[in-house]
């Protein structure tokens, strides 16, 4: 869900420069600043720019606003993790401020910037003592860390959009799949599978992932990667590390959470000896066509065209090599369906089979005890089965019996409504595919 017309309210400021500008839009709990390039045959193209900002949904604002999930992005390892206890005994450092403002990320031709608007982190002891802990654990310059973390600034449109919401949001799957099982999706997918075939299709050899899982993930994460995030990576991971939406049920747990992605970030940003204000992602800092976390590409990126580097941004073969790795890692069964049809019987035990959500659990012969109905060749099925309840809003709720490999994809994103829109876009793009579409 983005933030429409309604949330940008009548200031507008704009500052000229010969080939770039920058404009700020006032909203009632944010200010945003935005660089965004132009070249003067062009200028029309950037009117609309400015009438899209103003009026229309941030494309930045993906998965986890719209996605009726737990988790607070729509990528690999943005879960929840068990909280690290913090640092004792720092005393604190005096808070360094930046020699000059950091300049804006590189933006291709046609890419807004989301920059955040507020304070900058050097005036925060907190986040000086994170640097300073950070130098003396993993050895890097304290310098550089207090400079860019000084540099980063709290952004209140991230700190707004991770709020939960204020009223009870209504689930409804046929909705949620209507908004990645659609034409446009499709076509791409099918696009993206004929074009890199044999790179899907070496990643299942080795990783024992379908394509079509594979494809699925990567459309609904990033319609394939046409929309990886405007936000500057270090600027909401320093957000959510030190300034972590205090109303939130769990914000302790997911402010030391994100302290460990911007741990990663920083740690990859100084061995590759890339700029950390060039990184553009989502609004919880994944980053790229799968939107891997920084933790996640530490863990499971794979240089799968061997060309000395990660880059899950440019190279489409690093990408299905990494998300097929991710979901290996995860112990994905080849050749096991992903789920079954099933129906309940009248008096069947919901409470009991609902219970353990969507880990699997049942046996198929304790599943069918408890009045969940199943037919050939789910009732010859080994493994444990889960009931996957979706819900329709007011309408009866869709159920289907979730096999080991439907809980892997939940662990890229913690839903069971994205995990069936992974499985169906790809299964709507291998018919088209096979259908000579």
């Amino acid at each position: 869900m983005g933030y429409g017309a309604g949330l940008f309210k009548r200031s507008l400021t704009m500052n000229f420069k010969p080939t770039r500008f920058t404009f700020e839009v006032n909203t009632p709990s944010a200010q945003v600043r935005v660089l965004a390039r132009w070249h003067r045959p062009l200028w029309n193209r950037w009117v609309a720019l400015l009438a899209f900002a103003a009026a229309q949904p941030l494309t930045a604002v993906s998965q986890v606003a719209a996605n009726p999930s737990s988790s607070p992005s729509g990528s690999p390892s943005a879960a929840a993790e068990p909280a690290t206890p913090r640092a004792k005994g720092k005393t604190q450092a005096r808070p360094e401020r930046p020699q000059r403002p950091k300049a804006a990320p590189k933006a291709s031709q046609g890419t807004t910037v989301l920059i955040g608007s507020g304070q900058a982190y050097a005036e925060r002891a907190e986040a000086m003592d994170f640097a300073e802990r950070l130098a003396l654990e993993r050895g890097l310059p304290a310098h550089w860390l207090r400079q860019t973390i000084g540099q980063a600034r709290r952004s209140p449109l991230v700190i707004q959009l991770m709020q939960p919401p204020s009223s009870p949001f209504v689930k409804n799957w046929r909705v949620y799949r209507g908004r990645f099982i659609e034409d446009i999706r499709i076509q791409a997918g099918l696009r993206f599978w004929q074009t890199h075939e044999g790179e899907l299709n070496r990643a299942e050899s080795i990783y024992g992932v379908p394509p079509e899982i594979v494809v699925g993930i990567i459309g609904v994460e990033t319609l394939y990667g046409r929309h990886m995030g405007q936000f500057r990576v270090m600027d909401a991971l320093a957000t959510l590390a030190f300034d972590f939406p205090a109303r939130h049920p769990r914000a302790a747990e997911r402010s030391e959470y994100f302290r460990k992605e911007l741990e990663q970030f920083l740690l990859a940003q100084h061995r590759s000896q890339t700029d950390p204000f060039e990184s553009l992602g989502s609004y919880a800092g994944a980053t790229g066509m799968p939107q891997f976390m920084p933790s996640s590409i530490a863990s499971f990126a794979v240089d799968f065209d061997k060309d000395g580097r990660i880059d899950l941004r440019s190279s489409v073969s690093d990408v299905i090599g990494s998300v097929a790795h991710y979901l290996k890692a995860f112990n994905w069964k080849p050749g096991m369906p992903t789920h079954y049809r099933v129906e309940l019987d009248k008096q069947a035990d919901l409470s009991s089979l609902l219970a353990p959500d969507i880990l699997p659990t049942f046996s198929a012969q304790v599943f069918q005890e408890k009045g969940a109905l199943l037919q050939e060749p789910a009732t010859s099925h080994t493994g444990p089965l889960a009931l996957i309840e979706l819900l329709n809003g007011s309408e009866a709720p869709t159920f289907v019996a979730g096999t080991e490999n439907f809980y892997v994809i939940t662990r890229y994103n913690w839903s069971s409504y994205y995990a069936m829109a992974v499985i169906e876009l790809g299964q709507e793009i291998a018919r088209r595919k096979n259908r000579g579409h």
